[in-house]
């Protein structure tokens, strides 16, 4: 640890990563389980995801009572890492970080960031179809690395008692078998193409389904084990993104917030926050006018699931082309590119008219799909962010760029600019440069500057 950091302030409380062999194991499920079993008993459980995922914070926002951020080693850098986690140590009787893929898969990988700050792991598995070979995967993943350190097992779809008792016993000393959870289609959490459905669309389901799962871990004595812990130690970075912020106060800053357009960074809404932007949130789905604001911010989400009704709403997109024609700054990430297109064929294979503020034609493409990390390669500086669409815009105008791949040459999403509007399907993580993020919202055009990012976001180049 070098000297600053160790000079730094410091809080202490359990903490454990959920982590899998692979995706659709069952993380989730458990994840927002045992927040709920805490949550029960009184405690408060800061809940954390890993990478740049939406639809999980949801979920583990509504079952753990309080907010959730993402933890992301390239997107938001060490030092915003390590803050997120002092802060919330400073608060919390538990800390659960929930993982991405498989333990190793990625660079930087969920146990690159559970090695980074000593969090024991615990691995959930789908164990159907396998008994002792569960024990050996867990073995294997225990002895991979020596920098990482397992907590236990919870065997997830567990088929009977033999079932637990056959992995149990296979299992090394090392190794504690943590829980089994049965078998049952009333746990599981509904999905569709692009991840897990939204949490506000099924919120009672969902409440019947978290409650489900916390009567299970309970029974298996999870709350004890979980609290008894040893307590880890976070650190207060030195280098706190909130430090020296660009100004924008007196802006207000419209934000489209409803089922259509949902993929919102909580970190990004509280930075810009910090920064002193007023937001102000509407529906491009019901309602008729905009709110008061000097910009605009169309975020991604399922417009492809509402287009008829975004179609319909010939109120809003009159307002939004006005918004645009007066030259005032407008960002749309991914689905609010294709708000902004002159068409969108849904799932359905239905065209429908969105806003035409772009030339272009956007549609829905199966089963294939585009994700990644990227650099978005702005005018007004670099900023870290990710892609996730099955979806493709054609017949659109010259790009002024495109992101930069996190590990290959080849170029990333195309970056559209058309007055202040600025287009693509990158989610930008906003903390990653607040310069860049405060130059694009401003409502006078700021002379573009060669930026520098943070001390800490190329640390896992």
């Amino acid at each position: 640890m070098n000297a600053a950091i160790s000079g730094s302030a410091r809080a202490a409380c359990p903490a454990v990563f959920i982590a899998a062999p692979a995706s659709g194991q069952g993380k989730t499920t458990v994840t927002a389980g045992l927040a709920r079993m805490l949550r029960n008993q009184g405690k408060v459980v800061r809940v954390f995801k890993t990478g740049p995922d939406y639809l999980d914070p949801q979920i583990l926002a509504q079952a753990s009572g309080e907010p959730v951020d993402q933890l992301d080693l390239w997107m938001a850098g060490e030092a915003y890492c390590r803050q997120r986690l002092y802060e919330a140590a400073r608060q919390a009787d538990l800390i659960l970080v929930e993982g991405a893929m498989g333990l190793f898969d990625g660079e930087p990988s969920s146990a690159d960031l559970a090695a980074m700050f000593d969090l024991p792991l615990v691995i959930v598995m789908d164990v159907k179809g396998m008994a002792q070979t569960a024990a050996a995967v867990v073995t294997g993943l225990a002895a991979f690395r020596d920098d990482v350190r397992i907590a236990g097992l919870i065997a997830n779809a567990c088929g009977s008692q033999r079932h637990r008792e056959l992995i149990e016993a296979a299992l090394p000393s090392s190794i504690p078998f943590l829980a089994a959870v049965a078998r049952d289609a009333g746990l599981a959490l509904p999905e569709r193409h692009l991840g897990l459905v939204q949490a506000e669309e099924i919120r009672e389901d969902l409440e019947s389904r978290f409650e489900a799962a916390a009567a299970a871990l309970l029974a298996e004595g999870l709350a004890e084990t979980l609290l008894d812990l040893p307590p880890v130690t976070f650190v207060a970075s030195p280098t706190s993104a909130i430090d020296a912020l660009p100004s924008l106060e007196g802006v207000c800053i419209g934000v489209a917030r409803d089922a259509a357009f949902s993929f919102i960074y909580q970190p990004n809404l509280d930075l810009l926050e910090r920064m002193g932007a007023t937001l102000r949130f509407f529906s491009p789905l019901s309602d008729a006018r905009l709110p008061p604001c000097d910009a605009l911010w169309l975020p991604g989400g399922y417009p492809e699931l509402h287009a008829e009704r975004l179609a319909d709403n010939r109120a809003m997109h009159s307002e939004i082309r006005r918004f645009h024609a007066e030259d005032r700054p407008i960002l749309a990430e991914c689905g609010g590119l294709l708000y902004c297109l002159e068409t969108l064929t849904d799932i359905g294979e239905r065209t429908h008219a969105m806003l035409g503020l772009l030339p272009g034609q956007g549609a829905m493409r199966g089963r294939r799909g585009c994700q990644g990390m990227q650099t978005a390669e702005l005018p007004e500086g670099p900023v870290r962010a990710h892609a996730h669409h099955r979806s493709m815009a054609e017949g659109t105008p010259e790009p002024i760029g495109h992101g930069r791949r996190q590990r290959h040459p080849a170029p990333g999403e195309a970056i559209y600019r058309d007055r202040r509007l600025t287009a693509t399907y990158l989610h930008l993580f906003f903390p990653n440069n607040p310069t860049a993020v405060a130059r694009l919202f401003a409502p006078e055009p700021v002379r573009p500057h060669t930026l520098v990012e943070f001390e800490d976001s190329n640390a896992c180049n």
